[in-house]
């Protein structure tokens, strides 16, 4: 297939654009290389498949430049990745993340008309879910608890998506990912920023108790739930949560990194911070029904895979 992947060099897309390569596929990464964190990251991200890829350094939110695409491509399905991330910046800076989630989405979604692609697979987040009372969390469940503009963002955008589906006919797929992790992980994510501060001897910040809870999930098995997703056909719009269906508490959490780092952790304890939820569960069944998603790495396991990595990056 000829395949667009927005957010193609960042650290989910990066990985799912190398699988896709190695198969065969036809490449196109677009990928505004935004300094939220160093870009230079993002190039390493794809450097092995470099002359493999056509790259299109260009922001979402630029509409005349998107819908120009249909001029000079002819994709087969888009694989919408590109976003501002992160819940804490989005309560200090709301009007990027609606700007870049909401209509850059729709910028991607009036492309995927104009080219009448065959699949629009779009990354929603957990953050939907906001504070969930019922766990796990099920596609059903109502989204009326969302706690940042970030969360907020990700509702919209799966809407407009929906909205399109319906109004145009266009096949959707919008996958919740919950809290991925992995080599190449975003270096401001708990994970990556616990292990790079422990390992430099540096105090890690945990916020609250440490009764938070996240449904971790290794980068493998995202990848895995992407490319299911390229395919599926069973009805034009539909939502799949992508996570383990595992859970473990930040303070678990830290125990577990400090295990496979063999190091231990220096804690300066501070207060919950507005917009975090409290816990995130994923319900996989319909995934697991429709899909074939069988997620596959335990949370101690993918975390001494990571760990690797950072040793030797």
């Amino acid at each position: 297939m000829n395949i667009l992947v927005t957010g193609g060099a960042g650290f989910i897309g990066s990985h799912l654009t190398e699988s896709l390569v190695k198969d065969g596929h036809s490449v196109t990464v677009l990928d505004n290389f935004d300094p939220f964190y160093d870009p230079e990251i993002k190039h390493r991200n794809i450097s092995s498949i470099f002359e493999k890829i056509t790259l299109l350094e260009m922001d979402i939110c630029d509409r005349e430049l998107i819908l120009s695409l249909a001029e000079t491509h002819d994709f087969d399905v888009i694989v919408h990745l590109a976003a501002k991330a992160g819940v804490r910046p989005s309560i200090e800076n709301p009007t990027d993340y609606i700007q870049t989630n909401v209509q850059g989405t729709l910028n991607l979604l009036d492309l995927a008309i104009k080219m009448n692609v065959n699949q629009f697979v779009l990354a929603s987040s957990s953050s939907v879910y906001g504070k969930n009372k019922k766990v796990p969390f099920s596609e059903e469940d109502p989204l009326h608890n969302v706690i940042s503009p970030y969360a907020a963002s990700k509702v919209a955008a799966e809407n407009l998506a929906h909205t399109y589906s319906s109004v145009h006919k266009l096949p959707v797929v919008a996958l919740r990912f919950f809290t991925v992790y992995g080599p190449r992980q975003r270096p401001d994510l708990a994970i990556h920023k616990f292990c790079r501060k422990i390992l430099h001897n540096e105090p890690i910040q945990k916020y609250g108790k440490g009764n938070t809870s996240r449904d971790y999930t290794y980068i493998d098995d995202i990848v895995h739930g992407i490319r299911q997703a390229l395919n599926y056909d069973e009805q034009l719009f539909s939502i799949f949560n992508l996570g383990e269906h595992k859970t473990i508490r930040l303070s678990e959490l830290i125990a577990a990194i400090e295990n496979a780092l063999d190091k231990k952790a220096t804690i300066e304890q501070l207060p919950e911070q507005p917009g975090d939820v409290p816990h995130t569960f994923a319900e996989i069944n319909k995934a697991k029904t429709f899909l074939g998603y069988t997620p596959e790495t335990d949370i101690h396991t993918g975390l001494k895979a990571f760990v690797k990595w950072l040793k030797e990056e």
